[in-house]
């Protein structure tokens, strides 16, 4: 008889400094044969597991999957909503051989910190310690104890911006699959690091993280591991488990799996401060503008909706329409601005308050004209950030300001992950000085192809680049940057 070998998942990136909880309404939630019709086909983890489980003797078992775009904390009742749907799913497909976990590795509820050392825990407790649990993870993954000790292995992306999603699951899967069939007891060994990555220092393909990849591939390949992870930690969460950290996965030796991790330890602690990344001010980033090859990306970092910020900062809007030398490119999140927008035909001028904060007052209000209405959705057929296909940004407004720059308005928010967020709806890159994107490195993956400058910028926000200009209070002490080098490594020796 085939192994049967379950699908299931509560996925979240939560940034506990958000005001505004997840509900249930804010998830995206498949059972049973959707989760194939969502994913066998994207670029995604579960796509990379449905690829190799289908040429193997595996039976696969689709239980349950819920995702949500990065916001605020989930609430306890959509939490125990959403766990209790994935334990009563897999209750009902037992017996089970094994099961893949798709995780985050960054959720927080309003009552547990690690949600996903949680439903992890859950998951082992209903199936035993006999039934191999392989997980895959983010690297921007707050890993904990509770992760790995409910599981037998976990599997993070090697990418940022995270194009290897499909590759991811089918790792995962060929782990899985020589598990079962007794070719490998996996162990693994978790280290966490008295670091915190800044998010502008997290793209793989620069440096420093580039080195530190290289190194980590390097040492694979000498010893044999079953993989070396990177977690490069999601500062936009105060819980105890945030900051970087490594995970090593060996066949059956768990000292080598120790050793490995503090050899690569070792290393990136020679040099912590490159970790930590220049900030470049709003004003900055414009003056660079009028000595690069343009069109110029201005990342928006302060505002990045990939990192759970809300979509809405006129910042960089404000700054540009001021200065009125370059065209630029900017979407906002307002469905209220999109619905007013509705009202009006194409070639109306007519006036829009952006609504940013809720004192009204504070709010931008400037004049433009309609150039299009209309459904959000479009499809992506290349592998991006996030591995998805099928994109929403809801009922969308498209409008020119009085200095020829155009602003795309979208009811849903949606990480600027894809190129096609313009082009579906008319709207070349090159037409443009400046394109604003709401994120920091995610949107390099396609953005970066039309887009020959690319600055970050540190605008303010819950997604500011400065992390340590947040009010922590459950973060490990000591950490760099937020205390001295000389600190932390006295705490470690």
């Amino acid at each position: 008889m085939p192994a049967r070998v379950a699908i299931l998942g509560i996925y979240h990136e939560t940034n506990t400094f958000v005001e505004d909880m997840l509900l249930l309404k804010d998830f995206h939630c498949a059972k049973g044969e959707e989760i194939r019709k969502m994913f066998a086909d994207a670029h995604h983890e579960i796509g990379g597991v449905y690829e190799v489980f289908d040429k193997e003797d595996i039976e696969i078992v689709e239980i349950f999957f819920a995702d949500a775009t990065p916001g605020g904390k989930i609430s306890a009742e959509t939490y125990h909503i959403l766990l209790n749907e994935l334990l009563l799913g897999l209750k009902r497909n037992l017996p089970l051989n094994g099961c893949i976990l798709i995780g985050h590795g960054a959720a927080v509820s309003e009552s547990i910190d690690d949600i996903d050392g949680h439903w992890f825990h859950c998951v082992r407790e209903l199936l035993g310690n006999d039934i191999p649990l392989i997980a895959t993870l983010d690297p921007h993954a707050n890993v904990s104890a509770q992760m790995v000790s409910a599981t037998n292995a976990l599997i993070a992306y090697k990418t940022n911006p995270h194009i290897d999603q499909r590759d991811t699951g089918k790792r995962a899967a060929h782990l899985m699959v020589n598990t079962l069939k007794g070719l490998i007891s996996p162990v693994q060994f978790l280290l966490e690091l008295p670091l915190s990555i800044s998010i502008e220092q997290q793209c793989t393909y620069l440096e420093p993280c580039k080195g530190l990849y290289a190194l980590a591939q390097r040492i694979n390949d000498q010893y044999g591991t079953v993989c070396i992870n990177i977690f490069l930690g999601f500062p936009y969460a105060d819980v105890a488990e945030m900051g970087s950290s490594l995970v090593v996965v060996t066949d059956s030796n768990l000292d080598h799996a120790k050793d490995i991790a503090y050899q690569i330890k070792s290393e990136m602690c020679r040099h912590p401060d490159a970790y930590s990344g220049y900030k470049i001010t709003a004003m900055e980033a414009i003056a660079m503008t009028a000595h690069a090859i343009r069109p110029v990306l201005f990342l928006d970092m302060g505002d990045n909706i990939g990192g759970g910020s809300p979509g809405n900062s006129t910042i960089l809007l404000r700054l540009l329409s001021t200065y009125k030398k370059y065209r630029f490119f900017i979407c906002i999140y307002d469905p209220e601005v999109v619905k007013e927008a509705a009202k009006y035909s194409r070639g109306s001028v007519f006036t829009i308050t952006i609504n940013e904060f809720k004192n009204k007052e504070d709010n931008y209000t400037c004049e433009v004209k309609m150039i299009r209405t209309g459904d959000g959705k479009f499809k992506e057929d290349k592998p991006v950030h996030g591995g998805k296909i099928q994109f929403d940004m809801g009922h969308i407004a498209i409008v020119e300001t009085a200095g020829t720059s155009i602003i795309l308005f979208t009811s849903l928010r949606t990480p600027p992950f894809s190129l096609k967020q313009l082009t579906q709806f008319d709207i070349q890159p090159h037409d443009f000085d400046i394109i604003v994107a709401k994120g920091v490195n995610a949107p390099l993956a396609t953005y970066s192809k039309v887009c020959p400058s690319v600055v970050q910028v540190d605008t303010p926000g819950v997604t500011q680049a400065d992390a340590t200009r947040f009010a922590y209070k459950k973060r490990k002490k000591p950490m760099f940057p937020f205390e001295s080098i000389e600190e932390c490594y006295a705490a470690v020796i």
